[in-house]
């Protein structure tokens, strides 16, 4: 069984956002009503074109300014792993390997082959060698277009499948086919989650949150002695001033992530239609279904950012059906009915709260 619940419907003729709520929950309480016998710092900084924000409780025998020295460090090898933004990082050269082996990093190699299980898993609903198509629909590193004819787009489509990604772990190298492009957008994030808060409990940190573009990992308790809580804002086009709060978690040691069709897009100008971000490996075109956004927990936000977008390219029904049948896993669904109101799909063991609609 699971939880639905109906909304009211709203406009959708323009892009939604999803805010993440845990700064503005967490930081007040800390800063305006934390105990004083608690030290809880936060550190915050930009990083892979988004901002990042971590908090915890803080031993005495942690050196702050250290441990963001670190963080710094650490976010600055990922990029320079996976990046498709810089031209010199490890990702870039393999997409200009030409049919070679390629040596790579220890970090990009266990992302691409946690991205090659999740690929599997879900059977190709989630595939890191669509890059190729994500340029093609210009949402590539430069947001360039080309030509989306239904026989450029399968041409393209041609230079695509997790299945042609060769591995050899023991040399740490990769070979992709010729004019194959890997793209780790939708998983590279929730990995620079996981291993911040590795990060941070190597310090003996045991109460946190980590926060990178909206993909969250949290720990322990914050300073009120309390799960740490995330609020999801409905994915519509309203202003901050007049957004929709939709759901509050309560987290316990897990991870979120979040993905929907607000977030990036952009609409022909000639037909009005809006091509969001997430494309299809099957079809080689921007997924479109009823799903709005899904948010998926797990243990990991790595496992919780690639499994978002799977939802995504799923839509609802196959999503619900695959966080019934998977108990590691937990989700919060908005999706439209065929009379375009707003429906709420929870998993029943989420400890959340709905909030009143503006």
């Amino acid at each position: 069984m699971y939880r639905l619940m109906r909304m009211n419907a709203v406009n959708r003729n323009g892009p939604g956002r999803f805010y993440l709520l845990l700064g503005l929950f967490s930081y007040l309480l800390v800063t305006i009503t934390c105990s004083p016998a608690l030290d809880y710092k936060t550190l915050k900084g930009q990083a892979q074109g988004t901002t990042y924000t971590i908090q915890f409780e803080a031993p005495k025998t942690v050196d702050v300014t250290q441990l963001h020295t670190e963080v710094v460090k650490l976010l600055t090898s990922i990029d320079e792993s996976m990046s498709t933004y810089v031209p010199g990082s490890i990702i870039s050269g393999l997409n200009r390997s030409d049919g070679d082996w390629f040596q790579v990093d220890d970090l990009f190699m266990k992302v691409l082959l946690s991205a090659i299980d999740v690929a599997q898993e879900t059977d190709g609903a989630f595939d890191p060698t669509i890059g190729s198509l994500v340029h093609l629909w210009g949402f590539g590193f430069d947001e360039m277009r080309g030509d989306i004819s239904e026989q450029n787009i399968q041409d393209v489509l041609e230079s695509t499948g997790f299945e042609q990604i060769n591995v050899d772990s023991l040399r740490n190298s990769v070979r992709i086919p010729k004019e194959f492009s890997i793209d780790f957008n939708a998983i590279a994030q929730g990995y620079s989650v996981d291993t911040l808060a590795l990060l941070v409990e190597s310090k003996g940190i045991k109460d946190y949150y980590v926060e990178l573009g909206g993909e969250v990992r949290t720990h322990g308790y914050n300073a009120q002695g309390e799960y740490w809580k995330i609020g999801i804002d409905s994915p519509n086009d309203s202003s901050i001033a007049g957004r929709i709060l939709q759901v509050i978690i309560s987290m316990k040691n897990k991870s979120l992530a979040t993905s929907g069709n607000y977030r990036k897009y952009w609409v022909d100008e000639q037909t009005g239609i809006k091509y969001a971000h997430t494309i299809n490996p099957k079809t080689g075109r921007p997924a479109m279904n009823q799903l709005l956004s899904a948010s998926i927990l797990h243990a990991e936000a790595t496992m919780a950012d690639a499994y978002a977008t799977a939802c995504m390219v799923w839509g609802h029904l196959r999503c619900i059906e695959f966080l019934e049948s998977n108990a590691e896993y937990s989700g919060i669904l908005i999706y439209t009915d065929d009379e375009e109101n707003w429906l709420t799909y929870y998993s029943p063991e989420l400890n959340i709260s709905m909030v009143q609609t503006k």
